[in-house]
């Protein structure tokens, strides 16, 4: 678990599962993830399971503000690294303030990693500046690299190093 000044972030577990689906299942927190929201539980489910029962280069977390989950941030497969927030808390700061923490933690637990990395739709540009303001630099894009229904989407791919 991590504490920070307003957040928890912490591992999952199968009792959340509701909460992760009420995230998931947004099409406006869905929007420029990998895939378009949740549209049954047990999607979800089978998501969630990713969580609960991480491989060895899995580092996701959670993010709980006053007891309620409102995001989630870590690392699915090391080095890339990821968040999602409910829109309900943008503009805050809190993705600033777990993705700081997540890094930080990473960098503690993991200091063999050199650097990490993360993938960005360009019209993303809250996570754009975000990602820059975290010490993350662009390293390259490409064009449709990833189907969302049927629109094609393009990808900023960027780095930070340790």
């Amino acid at each position: 678990m991590i504490q920070t000044a307003r957040l928890t972030l912490r591992r999952a577990t199968w009792d959340d599962l509701d909460a992760t689906h009420r995230l998931f299942s947004n099409s406006v927190v869905m929007r420029y993830w990998s895939r378009p929201e949740h549209e049954t539980l047990e999607e979800t489910r089978r998501w969630l399971r990713e969580l609960v029962e991480p491989g060895p280069d899995s580092l996701d977390f959670l993010i709980e503000k006053d007891g309620v989950v409102i995001g989630k941030a870590g690392a699915w497969r090391l080095p890339e690294i990821g968040y999602l927030l409910h829109p309900d808390h943008w503009g805050q700061g809190l993705a600033q303030e777990a993705m700081t923490a997540v890094i930080s933690h990473l960098h503690r637990i993991r200091p063999e990693l050199t650097h990490l990395i993360a993938e960005v739709d360009p019209r993303n540009t809250a996570s754009l500046r975000l990602l820059t303001r975290l010490g993350f630099v662009e390293t390259g894009r490409a064009e449709r690299t990833m189907q969302w229904r049927d629109e094609w989407c393009d990808s900023i791919y960027l780095r930070r190093d340790y």
